[in-house]
């Protein structure tokens, strides 16, 4: 097995050289892998030499293809040598999906995993799971364009069943704005609201302005907001935030500075808008902070393994990123403020965290997902 990865160019030549070529350049003959053209990013190999490969074991019983639909900055980030590397001694094989020809002349493949936007490409990974419902999709487009929208993506949660798991979860009030944010004051009150209130888009776009976040102190500062967003009571939660990533039955959680508590004194005497510091950064890490243990106690893991359970089965998704802070003052009772689909902070938690693991949990997560779909067939 694979250790950590070294830094440089050698020990990236080391790992491609072991990995031998793209999957994107493989055609699938019986037992036999031959090169072919791919997408370009392979290496070159030259045609009279002959091409071997040594398998592993379970590649000779087995084999998972894995065609990916990623943008170019997720395909950077998730596809890392090691990955591909560890993958392959599995018996799996990522092959990118060319979004030039229709979705349904290319494979077969075993899983789909994609993250791309639009109605377009939503349409067709739809189209492609009703023709081919042996394949498994990471994940279905309409379980992602749920949480894509900030008013449909905390709707349940608050009715999970957790009340034997030591702890307990809620979704603080909120409440859409689609227009007119100057007169939102008004609503937000009769709604039950007290500012200062969190403001976010309501949609989840994939661009950095999706993802800002503002606190209003007052009425009129909301007047400074654009809409459509989602308007969010703060809750005092000692200024740390866990961000819980979820691959399958795989959790991994990391604390995150966020915004520190807020007290009646502050309330009465700031007014304003403010933007929110990002908390997803390594600098944001509160690992080596002295803090009071009360605030910084992870989540019991019992309670996090059964809220991803219930969310796993509520949103129809296997892999996903869960923001949430403890309420200040309380033992365990938690709520969760946002998700995330397939972040991109997936690898930068196994960096951040120091947790360099990140490429054997996907490559544990594919293989599991081989062997249930090997019992599956011999079970008919």
């Amino acid at each position: 097995m694979f250790g950590t990865l070294a830094s440089g160019e050698l020990e990236t030549a080391r790992l491609r050289r072991d990995l031998g070529f793209s999957c994107g350049g493989i055609r699938m003959e019986g037992e036999n892998m031959v090169p072919q053209g791919g997408d370009g990013e392979g290496e070159q190999v030259n045609e009279t030499v002959p091409f071997q490969i040594q398998q592993h074991p379970f590649e000779q019983t087995q084999k998972l293809v894995v065609g990916y639909a990623l943008t170019p900055k997720k395909k950077k980030s998730f596809l890392q040598p090691k990955l591909e590397v560890l993958a392959r001694r599995k018996g799996i094989c990522f092959v990118p999906i060319d979004l030039n020809r229709p979705l349904s002349e290319q494979g077969p493949f075993d899983i789909v995993l994609h993250k791309l936007l639009g109605k377009e490409w939503q349409d067709v990974i739809e189209d492609y799971q009703k023709k081919h419902q042996e394949v498994t999709v990471l994940d279905p487009p309409g379980a992602i364009q749920r949480i894509h929208n900030r008013q449909s993506m905390l709707q349940g949660l608050a009715d999970l069943n957790l009340s034997d798991c030591s702890g307990s979860i809620f979704v603080p009030k909120q409440m859409v704005v689609l227009k007119d944010s100057a007169s939102s004051a008004d609503r937000a009150i009769e709604a039950g609201l007290k500012f200062p209130l969190v403001a976010k888009p309501l949609w989840i776009d994939g661009t950095a302005k999706s993802h800002q976040l503002f606190l209003a102190y007052d009425r009129r500062s909301l007047a400074e907001l654009d809409p459509p967003l989602v308007l969010q009571e703060f809750v005092n939660h000692g200024g740390v935030m866990f961000k819980v990533f979820v691959v399958g039955d795989t959790i991994k959680v990391v604390r995150r500075f966020s915004l520190p508590n807020i007290s009646n004194c502050e309330k009465a005497k700031v007014d304003g808008v403010f933007q929110f510091p990002r908390v997803s950064s390594a600098a944001a890490s509160v690992d080596n902070a002295d803090l009071d243990p009360s605030v910084a106690e992870l989540p019991p893991k019992p309670f996090l393994e059964a809220l991803a359970k219930e969310l796993r089965i509520l949103l129809g998704l296997r892999l996903f990123n869960i923001d949430m802070i403890r309420e200040h003052g309380s033992k365990n009772v938690f709520y969760v403020i946002d998700i995330n689909y397939f972040p991109g902070l997936y690898l930068k938690l196994f960096c951040y965290a120091k947790m360099p693991d990140y490429e054997q949990v996907f490559v544990d997560f594919f293989h599991d997902m081989a062997q249930a779909k090997q019992k599956k067939r011999h079970c008919k």
